[in-house]
């Protein structure tokens, strides 16, 4: 059985789903390997434009796998070059959309901070408790959630371990939006659709710009958006754009 499968659900939408169902969607080497293959294949394949990130309709994914790691050393797991894996995700440059129903717990909680929007459940939950077992955060737990909720209610999350639910994460700014458990997938593809119609260019050029002014100071980030607005101008898209609106007719995007 494939640990982490790849559906073509609608044109240039991509759904890549974990699937280890008997463990929760437990992270095991298996199932980061696959991911990192998965993410840079459709990172580069041209006929993607938005992708989503999923564990299925009951759970998103539990954590890491302990059975892997609980008699493992220091060296073992340095030398594992995990975060390559990690990065791989966090490469990608397609916007990711992470559909969360249930326990998205520990690794689970950082891979789903590696998307660009977030559809959680009404059940959904929210957790890194790695202290609880004698570890912190290895996967950006306590960098991704402090930059998306701030200092004090991460803290209170890695800190305590306790979990937060949908409607507190949506409170605390950790995810896009909340939804019945029935309407996630769904909705979560009804926004990929959405932005794979959207010109290419200008949805990387978005995504580049916000996710790399994040870690700049302002002017950095103004100037970074600024030149990826002129930048713009040279497409083809962005004459299309704007005819379309002016003839009031609906764009044909090709992403050149």
């Amino acid at each position: 059985m494939n640990e982490v499968v790849v559906e073509r659900p609608a044109p240039h939408v991509a759904v890549i789903r974990m699937n280890r169902p008997e463990a929760r969607n437990a992270l095991n080497q298996a199932v980061r390997s696959g991911l990192a293959e998965h993410f840079t294949a459709l990172g580069a394949d041209p006929d993607i434009r938005a992708i989503v990130l999923t564990g299925g309709d009951t759970v998103f994914a539990a954590g890491a796998d302990l059975r892997d790691l609980a008699d493992r050393g220091a060296i073992e797991i340095l030398l594992r070059n995990n975060h390559l894996l990690w990065q791989a995700i966090a490469d990608c440059p397609k916007p990711v959309i992470a559909a969360v129903n249930g326990l998205a717990w520990g690794g689970g909680c950082e891979l789903a901070m590696h998307a660009d929007l977030i559809v959680a459940g009404e059940s959904a939950s929210f957790c890194q408790p790695e202290v609880k077992v004698g570890v912190m955060p290895g996967a950006g737990g306590t960098q991704r959630l402090t930059r998306a909720v701030g200092k004090f209610k991460a803290m209170k999350m890695v800190l305590t371990g306790l979990p937060v639910s949908a409607r507190e994460a949506d409170a605390m700014g950790l995810v896009s939006e909340v939804v019945a458990d029935a309407d996630v997938q769904t909705r979560a593809l009804e926004l990929a659709v959405l932005i794979a119609r959207r010109p290419p260019l200008a949805v990387t050029q978005i995504k580049e710009v916000l996710l790399a002014g994040a870690d700049a100071a302002l002017d950095t980030g103004l100037m970074l958006e600024r030149k990826a607005f002129q930048l713009l101008f040279a497409s083809r898209d962005q004459k299309e754009g704007m005819h379309a609106f002016l003839d009031k007719r609906e764009p044909e995007f090709t992403g050149e």
